[in-house]
């Protein structure tokens, strides 16, 4: 299999080639059809103005003049209507001229060879030295009829820039090559640092460096990846964060269960015990509900798709007064007094989800409020959206715990509370809001409760 770097390179001449035959090609179809004729034209035009001047001049001798010209860049060949031929200047390499072309110029007529020289690439027929690729004057000279074929002499005259291109394009080619290999590597040694990355990643290693700083699509690419790097560490310290709570969070109360049942098998209990006893393995079996309950939850708003919504319109007022005297027993039980001013109001959305929403604001501002303390609820309906807000008289957050509160099993600070929760409520409030593109916050302060505000966008 070959590598990325060798596929760019090998592609990369490729694509240079391509190029080369494709501008070749372009080229030689400009130059036949339209070069070719102006270099015909022009070169007539220099070979009516030789014979020109050996008419109205009248030289002494016509040779010498020919061999003079033909110095300056010309191979010019000669025929009278004898037959006498005569060649100036370099050879030509072939000297295939047709007996009806040299008729044809000393009957009078031009002769255009370079206009009608077969269509080749024009490095060929540009650079043919072949007496058929001429252009052929007549002219007059002491009673006697000639024919002037001349073309440049390409080598004369481009002998020297030949050599000075070829040197060019081959130091040109040869500079190119490494600068593709230079710059390939520099282009593809990301792409192998992103693979190897990968690969450690795939091991299970998420502390991986990658010296990348670029500014470019492989800059933004490594970027991505090293977010992406950084949330899986962070994903795989929760899943392992996860596996150790969901387990301790389900093993303490079977523990306590299983150890309450084995002191109930005991007959020298008393009544008082045995009560006190079946009133734990009651709360360690809520306690089990709650947990099962908000990973079910959890599990559903996990899948982050708007689509998965059930909405609705309902009552959201009633549903919070509804979840108040589910759990008046309890406030009661903890001195807690509520206050609320909750005005009849309609709002579309998911009823089941936000169920849980109210019921784990109003269960957390229980946990973690004083004894005898308060909790004041707000439903305020306003153009755009609807803001409820729980407000509670409890024990407060620092600055630390309110960035962290909305993560999962991140519980506060147990040195100041003794409630145990399980750390997920306030994560699927949070889940359950964004998935109604509304937003939570909370202001809190140490010793003077806190407030979570839920802002949900009207549907």
């Amino acid at each position: 299999m070959k590598s990325l770097y060798s596929r760019f390179v090998l592609t990369t001449i490729g694509i240079m080639l391509l190029s080369f035959i494709l501008g070749l090609m372009a080229a030689n179809s400009y130059y036949h059809n339209a070069i070719k004729h102006n270099n015909d034209r022009k070169n007539t035009e220099i070979a009516k103005e030789f014979a020109d001047y050996i008419e109205s001049e009248k030289p002494d001798s016509v040779q010498r003049y020919l061999k003079n010209a033909a110095a300056s860049g010309y191979q010019i060949y000669m025929i009278n209507d004898s037959g006498e031929e005569k060649f100036f200047g370099a050879d030509f390499r072939n000297n295939n001229l047709s007996n009806d072309a040299r008729q044809k110029v000393l009957s009078g007529k031009v002769y255009h060879g370079m206009r009608d020289f077969p269509k080749q690439l024009f490095v060929t027929g540009f650079f043919a030295n072949e007496l058929t690729n001429t252009v052929g004057v007549p002219f007059h000279y002491n009673g006697g009829n000639y024919a002037l074929f001349i073309r440049p002499d390409i080598q004369l005259l481009f002998n020297e820039v030949h050599s000075l291109l070829g040197w060019i394009t081959g130091i040109m080619a040869v500079l190119t090559i490494m600068f593709v290999l230079i710059s390939s590597k520099y282009m593809v040694n990301p792409i192998t640092q992103l693979t190897v990355a990968t690969k450690e990643i795939h091991g299970g290693n998420f502390d991986v460096e990658l010296d990348i700083n670029r500014e470019d699509e492989i800059g933004q690419l490594a970027k991505s990846f090293k977010e992406m790097l950084t949330k899986l560490g962070q994903l795989d310290e929760l899943r392992s964060e996860f596996v150790s709570n969901v387990s301790h969070d389900i093993q303490t109360p079977l523990l306590n269960i299983q150890g309450y049942t084995k002191l109930l098998e005991k007959g020298d209990i008393t009544e008082e015990e045995k009560r006190h006893y079946f009133r734990v393995i009651d709360e360690e079996t809520n306690r089990l509900s709650s947990l099962t309950q908000q990973l079910l939850v959890l599990t559903t708003v996990d899948k982050e798709e708007k689509g998965f919504l059930r909405p609705a319109y309902f009552e959201v007022s009633q549903q919070i007064k509804d979840i108040i005297w589910k759990y008046l027993w309890l406030l009661d039980e903890k001195g807690i007094s509520v206050n609320y001013s909750i005005p009849d109001l309609i709002f579309h959305g998911d009823p089941t989800l936000l169920y849980n929403v109210w019921e784990n604001l109003l269960t957390n501002s229980m946990k973690y409020n004083k004894e005898n303390g308060e909790i004041e609820i707000l439903l305020t309906d306003e153009q755009e959206h609807i803001r409820v807000v729980f407000k509670d008289s409890g024990i407060g957050l620092s600055p630390e715990e309110q960035k962290r509160i909305f993560d999962r099993f991140y519980r506060a600070d147990n040195s100041r509370t003794k409630v145990e929760g399980t750390g997920l409520g306030l994560s699927i409030v949070k889940s359950i809001v964004e998935m109604h593109e509304g937003r939570i916050h909370v202001d809190s302060k140490q010793g003077e409760g806190s407030a979570f505000t839920v802002i949900l966008p009207k549907m």
